[in-house]
């Protein structure tokens, strides 16, 4: 007898409607960029943008250019990405949103460089005529630019980079110096002689947003200033003053008396002219009565010191005991003259003692050794004081003690020749003469050293001095057109009405407003737009000027010129003749202005020649964005500029971000090896993984970059891509035609479309603050939880096994395509190109960049709250069956959860009658669920999280469905397929006619 096989079991995997994609699980972002990057390029997506967006309300982010002088860090990746993401999504909101990346240009940063390049190749800048020189400048930010714009593209930046800006192009060297001679033509501009921060190394002025302050170990000594006079004493007994008394008479108790000064550069002392003090701290006269042999102090000495600081003071002077012999009222003091300790070298002069806000008792003396030349306080105290001090005889000019190259003039008498600074930013010999001298003429107190901050160039990384120099400055308090209406009172007034982002930028905007000093705005440099006046040597009248009678004619000329040929014509010898020849009758009484503008003047001029020249662009910008280190830049070099010129800011609102720390919190450094460079992260992972870290962070602070951060992001866009994926794969069984009406849709659905909207209110608000982590966190907690681990896993069985007429099953592809559409919309400005080759495999249409499109805003007939409620209480109940099955699945009494047909115990009522009329079954992936009233046996399972729900574990019971694995009793109840449930048998029916007619 021969036995006869069994007939082997059917495989139905092609029956089922298994997602289909080509949407690959691994990215590959490294490889698949560069080439959506060349489609975009060869599509010229930038012009079809500005096509599509035509007649659209303007959204203009104006670019702060970053500077032309080397490849991008992550400060740059970081700031470009947030600009990025602001115009993409203004774009796809429905504003014609034209972004235009501009460079800076000037400045002494490429100066540097070429005379590096000069220096290693023996040459000498000085021999080099300056036309050809600037050329060589013009041609090094030439060939950064070009770079940096790859760089910025490859980062997906989307912009006019065919015609971007640039602060060397000769339309904006025209603008820039038309600018700054509507300063000049309305009075606001003069020459003037004030302490500035200078670079010796760099041998020019600098701006507070040019130093960064670093740790600096100085000089630190205490110096004698003899009491030679007093011109009102008091009477120590009384505590009244008596009459003003001419000559040298002292109150007796200062007889040889000394006010003891304390400073950290010594260096300034040849050019001390007074010594500041405060009427609001105590002082007394403290008398040394033991002091070891050969020490500075001395045994006698008698010291006006503050009373809070004296024994600190004496203790540094290795004084050994001491007595506080009187009080010294501010009144005395400030009748009070002293000597210059280093009058015997030529300082004759009588030093007078001013009283001063800026006096403290926290650290030093009680007083402050007052150099007009070298400080501002300084200056601001002596020139307050200056009409007072010349009625007493003193003569208030301010010296030139330290030149251009950091040496002290013969205007510090046996000290000339001396150096503070080196050229090579190195500490010279200057204090240590002044320190000699100061010993030798019996004045030195006390010596130390103290590392403490102190500013230094951020180009060159080396310390800067404060030095009195001839400058040209901006007024900040003149009046402009009556009334008060100075520049200071026009910015502040335009701060109170811009919008901050976040809004303490304010406020700190406000404050350096507030305390900004005069404009310094030139510079001694080569590379630049030149201040482009001419000043009547005897009379200091400018042209152009308010005084002068040819303003537009010559203006015209200049900007005529500069125009056509840029600035260098103004660096030849023949400019005072072309510009100004037959404007004035006596030419030779005029000189030419040789000093070129602070950089920043430059920048904060980009509104005038970019916003107000590009018709694609408006005036003023919608925002400004940059980093919060330009609330003393850019921000506020362009708020001056603006106020100055047009009476307002040249935007309405301004966003700042923090700055790029390494991932344990510290500043990135070579040194460290903690530097994260953007090429590196593009490189293994992607530019869109680095756009997720910009979208995840909170820029508004600090951020963190580096590796475990890096990984952090990577797994987080790994589980968004396997979402899109799947349902790409899902829609490839999509068919628009047999769509399901709202009306129609199973509760599930309209349930999910619900969730679209609130999700969609959580994006739109979040795009519209700019709170980017927002928006991505709402997508990736409702892509992750709401959908894959969701509504996802519910929906695959109907997916996979209805039949294809269902109305579940079409229902659930009408509901993906909508997420699609609307996730892949919504996260395009954040991750371009992932949603750029998910949207093209959807579509089917390389031509139709997802950029192209408009936010999908979800319908208002989503919303169903009462609906969206009832959900929220079956999700509940299903939290605690699948918790339940966990448990079920870790015991291994169970494998897939379509072997368990739990009992499901419910007490609460508002869960027992939301679960009526639903298939708990379906909904918890279950073969067969049971629900009783009631709280249930003890020895069901419950879970913290959901109180009033116990379930009992159940095996399911019948046979398992050889198509969709569910194991019910009513699996071979369908003769013609014995193996399978009747829904799967009524699919196959369907399955094989659709074939058959195919």
């Amino acid at each position: 007898m021969t036995e006869t096989a069994a007939p082997a079991a059917r495989d139905y995997s092609e029956t089922l409607f298994l997602p289909v994609t080509d949407f690959p699980m691994r990215a590959g972002l490294p490889e698949k960029e560069p080439q959506i990057l060349a489609r975009w390029e060869k599509g010229d997506l930038y012009r079809r943008l500005r096509e599509k967006a035509k007649g659209r309300p303007l959204f203009v982010l104006h670019d702060g250019p970053p500077y032309a002088n080397g490849n991008l860090h992550i400060g740059h990746a970081l700031n470009k990405i947030l600009k990025d993401v602001i115009t993409r999504a203004k774009q796809m909101d429905g504003f014609d949103s034209n972004y235009v990346p501009g460079w800076d240009c000037h400045g002494l940063p490429i100066e540097w460089k070429i005379e590096e390049q000069y220096r290693a190749a023996g040459k000498n800048k000085d021999e080099v005529p300056i036309v050809e020189f600037r050329q060589e400048c013009r041609q090094f930010a030439e060939h950064w630019i070009g770079v940096q714009a790859a760089e910025f593209k490859r980062l997906g930046v989307t912009g006019d980079f065919a015609d971007p800006y640039t602060t060397m192009a000769f339309r904006a060297e025209a603008v820039i110096a038309a600018e700054l001679q509507k300063f000049a033509v309305s009075g606001q501009l003069y020459r003037g002689s004030k302490p500035v921060m200078w670079s010796v190394v760099e041998k020019t002025a600098l701006a507070e947003a040019e130093v960064e302050y670093q740790d600096y170990q100085s000089d630190t000594i205490w110096v004698k200033f003899p009491v030679r006079n007093t011109l009102q004493i008091s009477d120590y007994t009384s505590g009244t003053l008596l009459p003003a008394v001419k000559g040298p008479v002292f109150p007796a108790r200062l007889t040889g008396a000394s006010v003891v000064i304390w400073t950290t550069t010594p260096w300034t002392i040849p050019g001390n002219r007074a010594i500041s003090f405060s009427s609001k701290i105590e002082y007394g006269l403290y008398e040394v009565t033991e002091a070891p042999e050969g020490n500075w102090a001395k045994a006698g000495d008698r010291l006006i010191l503050a009373d809070k600081l004296a024994d600190e003071v004496l203790k540094q002077a290795k004084a050994t005991a001491w007595e506080r012999r009187a009080a010294v009222p501010a009144e005395v003091l400030a009748g009070l003259v002293c000597a210059h300790p280093l009058a015997a070298l030529g300082y004759g002069f009588q030093v007078p003692l001013l009283d001063g806000d800026h006096v403290s008792d926290d650290a030093g003396t009680g007083f402050v050794h007052t150099a007009p030349g070298h400080g501002r306080e300084d200056f601001e105290i002596w020139t307050h004081n200056a009409r007072a001090l010349a009625a007493r005889g003193i003569d208030t000019a301010i010296p030139f003690t330290v030149d251009d190259d950091g040496f002290l003039t013969r205007e510090a008498p046996g000290l000339e020749g001396r150096r503070v600074i080196t050229d090579k930013g190195e500490k010279g010999d200057a204090n240590g003469a002044v320190i000699a001298a100061l010993i030798e003429a019996g004045a030195l107190l006390a010596r130390g050293r103290l590392k403490h901050q102190y500013p230094h160039s951020w180009r060159s990384k080396k310390p800067v001095i404060f030095r009195n120099t001839p400058q040209w400055f901006i007024h900040m308090d003149r009046d402009i057109a009556g009334a008060g209406d100075t520049l200071r009172a026009r910015s502040l007034k335009a701060i109170g009405e811009t919008t901050f982002y976040p809004p303490q930028g304010q406020n700190r905007l406000r404050g350096m407003i507030e305390a900004k000093p005069d404009w310094v705005v030139s510079r001694q440099r080569a590379w630049g737009v030149p201040i482009a006046v001419f000043r009547h040597r005897e009379t200091g009248r400018l042209a152009p000027g308010p005084e002068f009678d040819r303003n537009d004619e010559l203006i015209g000329r200049i900007r005529t010129a500069f125009e056509a040929e840029g600035a260098d014509p103004w660096f030849t010898p023949e400019a005072r003749e072309r510009f100004l020849g037959g404007l004035v009758n006596d030419l030779d009484a005029w000189e030419k202005v040789t000093d070129i503008l602070d950089v920043w003047f430059d920048s904060g001029s980009t509104h005038a020649f970019v916003l107000e020249k590009r018709p694609d662009l408006k005036w003023p910008a919608d925002m400004y964005l940059e980093g919060s280190d330009q609330h003393r830049g850019w921000f506020h070099s362009s708020l001056i500029e603006s106020c100055g010129t047009r009476g307002r800011a040249p935007y309405d609102s301004v966003l700042t971000h923090g700055f790029v720390m390494a991932e344990d919190g510290r500043k990135m450094s070579k040194s460290l090896g903690n530097i994260v460079a953007p090429q590196d992260v593009i490189k293994t992972s992607g530019a869109d993984i680095l756009r997720l870290w910009v979208v995840t962070s909170d820029y508004a602070d600090d951020l963190r970059i580096g590796p475990e951060i890096m990984k952090t992001n990577a797994e987080a866009y790994r589980k968004m891509r396997n979402t899109l994926r799947w349902m790409l794969g899902t829609l490839a069984h999509h068919d628009p035609a047999a769509e399901v009406a709202l009306a129609d849709m199973p509760e599930l659905e309209r349930s999910m479309l619900h969730r679209l909207w609130e999700v969609g209110e959580a994006v739109r608000e979040g795009y519209a603050g700019y709170d980017f982590k927002r928006v991505v966190n709402a997508l990736m907690n409702f892509m992750v939880v709401d959908l894959s681990a969701y509504y996802f896993d519910i929906r695959k069985d109907a997916l996979y096994c209805d039949p294809h007429s269902s109305v579940r099953r079409r229902a659930a592809l009408t509901v993906v395509d909508r997420l699609f559409d609307a996730i892949v919309t919504w996260l395009a400005p954040m991750l371009p190109f992932t949603m750029e080759e998910a949207w093209t495999l959807r579509h089917g249409d390389p031509e139709r960049s997802v950029h192209l499109e408009l936010f999908r805003a979800p319908d208002a007939a989503w919303r169903d709250d009462a609906l969206a409620a009832r959900w929220a209480r079956i999700r509940r109940v299903r939290r605690a069956i699948t918790g339940a099955l966990e448990l079920e699945r870790a015991a291994k009494r169970i494998g897939s959860s379509l072997e368990a047909a739990p009992v499901v115990h419910i007490a609460d009522p508002d869960l027992l009658a939301a679960v009526a009329g639903i298939d708990l079954a379906e909904i918890a992936i279950t073969s067969g669920v049971t629900v009783a009233a009631g709280e249930g046996p003890a020895a069901a399972i419950r879970i913290d999280e959901v109180a009033g729900v116990a379930v009992e574990p159940a095996r399911a019971e019948g046979r398992k469905c050889a198509r969709s694995w569910r194991i019910t009793a009513d699996v071979g109840s369908d003769p013609d397929y014995p193996d399978l449930t009747p829904r799967d048998a009524a699919a196959m029916r369907e399955w094989e006619a659709r074939r058959a007619a195919a």
